[in-house]
């Protein structure tokens, strides 16, 4: 393989650039052209291609973001567009793609190859940490540390005031982000998609800290947690408490996918940029680059996209008896 290129797609996370650099570098060292594709397949069907080279990617590992943007593309999603981002990767004389981004980016370089069987390894770039394949996801550990922080504040103003705090971190699928950064600052409880907290639970858990003199708590909500979003859950848990309990609720929302990558993400991202190029090099294709018990493996899309990653249930077991 001669002619290689990277994208990202889908929500941006901290350590996308590391990846970038780690591909682009990877490619320089094995005598491989590489190009960048700006706005994943917006551009592959525009046609914003460019060669990269080693000063490319000088003095972007410690940047948030990607240097080379992000877009989700609706046209992509029609043959038509799919045609256009072919006839553009051929007139690059390109081989093989290296996509850095989700399910949604998986399933599209997965549509691709069936119709114009262009190779794609993809590297898990998303805070979310809701990809099967790998323990972490690029992103995900700087978005814990940036909850956690706002978390570390807000604590102190709820102990200030008396008040319980319900704090909205983001993982519309997946509540790997609110139970870590819940069990890290010191949450009563913490409330995720993947398991149902029912109302009156929230209420007897909140009573319980009131009857041993606790003057504030903090609930952890990630955002698709089956009982609604954090606003919601507060005004149903005011009505069932029946005292009149100062409650304030706090969403974080994207400050999460921002900041500098922790020393953790870039280090992983590096790990999967050049673990992707590799295996695409040595005839990998449709798989995603993840790292398992610190192995770097190559698990399918097909299973990336369709196998769930379900939370370890000693994870929210741990919640429950540190909020005592």
């Amino acid at each position: 393989m001669k002619r290689v290129a990277v994208f990202t797609s889908g929500g941006d996370a901290p350590g996308m650039n590391a990846c970038i650099r780690a591909v682009v570098r990877g490619a320089v060292y094995h005598g491989v052209e590489v190009f960048g594709i700006r706005r994943g397949y917006n551009g592959m069907i525009n046609g914003d291609i460019f060669p990269m080279t080693s000063h490319s990617v000088s003095n972007i590992v410690q940047r948030g973001g990607t240097i080379l943007k992000s877009a989700r593309s609706k046209e992509f999603m029609t043959p038509e567009g799919r045609k256009k981002a072919y006839d553009q990767l051929m007139s690059h004389g390109i081989e093989g793609l290296i996509a850095i981004g989700g399910n949604g980016t998986f399933t599209g370089a997965l549509k691709f190859f069936e119709e114009y069987h262009i190779p794609t390894v993809g590297a898990p770039g998303t805070i979310d940490n809701d990809l099967y394949g790998t323990d972490y996801t690029i992103g995900y550990d700087t978005a814990v540390n940036t909850a956690l922080e706002a978390i570390d504040k807000i604590r102190d103003t709820a102990d200030s005031h008396d008040r319980v705090f319900f704090i909205e971190v983001m993982g519309r699928d997946s509540g790997y982000i609110a139970i870590q950064s819940g069990i890290a600052g010191g949450a009563e409880l913490v409330m995720v998609p993947e398991v149902l907290t029912p109302i009156p639970e929230v209420v007897e858990t909140l009573k319980q800290g009131w009857s041993r003199s606790k003057s504030s708590s903090i609930i952890i909500v990630a955002e698709g947690d089956v009982e609604g979003n954090a606003v919601v859950l507060a005004e149903q848990i005011r009505e069932q408490v029946g005292v009149d309990i100062d409650m304030r609720v706090t969403t974080l929302g994207h400050i999460q996918r921002g900041g500098v990558p922790t020393a953790y993400d870039r280090i992983l991202a590096s790990r999967l940029g050049l673990g992707a190029l590799e295996g695409l090099m040595e005839g990998q294709k449709n798989v995603m680059a993840g790292i398992v018990n610190n192995e770097l493996i190559y698990t399918p899309f097909i299973d990336t996209i369709k196998l769930p990653k379900p939370i370890n249930e000693d994870l929210l077991r741990m919640v429950r008896i540190l909020s005592v």
